[in-house]
């Protein structure tokens, strides 16, 4: 295969010919004052040099520019859209949760107030079947415990009121029956609210 011309050759051939001190006999002529002078042949290599980096960083450029344009255009058609003003439909939604965290917070508060009175108050059978029946019937109501109370934390300060000593048969027999309704309103096989928007 044949290889091309450089440009950059051809001009500065053209450039040592207009200056050849003698009529140009054969093309042999020429590379031979060429090869004697070393002067033209060294330009010719220095802009050769040049031409090549300059069209090899261009040619660069251009692919790192292109290739970086498709990963940025990527990026931008990946990134998620936001809304600028919420929908009608997360106002309400955001309403319905705002109020029904407000009913909780009366619900536990109600819980707090008969579970502080077993524990510290309570003394005699009658009262401590009172609070344990209180307590079955606000779970009965909320349909289980309010939120930021626990199954496990509610058990474990009626047990530590029943280790004080005084825990007649009557106080056991409320307090097992509110451990089953509270298992029975948390149980996952029981029709669960759904006015609950959480």
């Amino acid at each position: 295969t044949m290889k091309q011309s450089n440009p950059c050759k051809f001009v500065l051939l053209l450039a040592a010919m207009a200056s050849f001190p003698k009529p140009i006999e054969s093309f042999s002529s020429i590379t031979n004052h060429f090869v004697r002078t070393g002067s033209v042949e060294l330009s010719m290599k220095k802009d050769d040099m040049l031409v090549s980096r300059r069209i090899f960083g261009g040619t660069f450029g251009a692919v790192a520019a292109l290739a970086l344009g498709g990963k940025i255009a990527v990026a931008a058609e990946a990134m998620p859209t936001y809304l600028t003003e919420p929908t009608e439909e997360f106002k309400e939604s955001e309403r319905q949760r705002e109020e029904f965290r407000r009913k909780q917070l009366v619900i536990k508060s109600k819980f707090t107030t008969v579970i502080d009175r077993l524990s510290n108050v309570s003394q005699s059978e009658k009262d401590l079947c009172q609070d344990l029946v209180e307590l079955k019937q606000l779970v009965i109501e909320t349909g289980g415990l309010p939120l930021g109370i626990k199954k496990e934390e509610l058990y474990k300060k009626i047990r530590a009121k029943k280790a004080k000593g005084f825990w007649p048969t009557k106080v056991e027999i409320a307090y097992q029956s509110l451990i089953f309704e509270v298992s029975y309103q948390q149980s996952p096989n029981k029709d669960k609210d759904t006015s609950n928007p959480l």
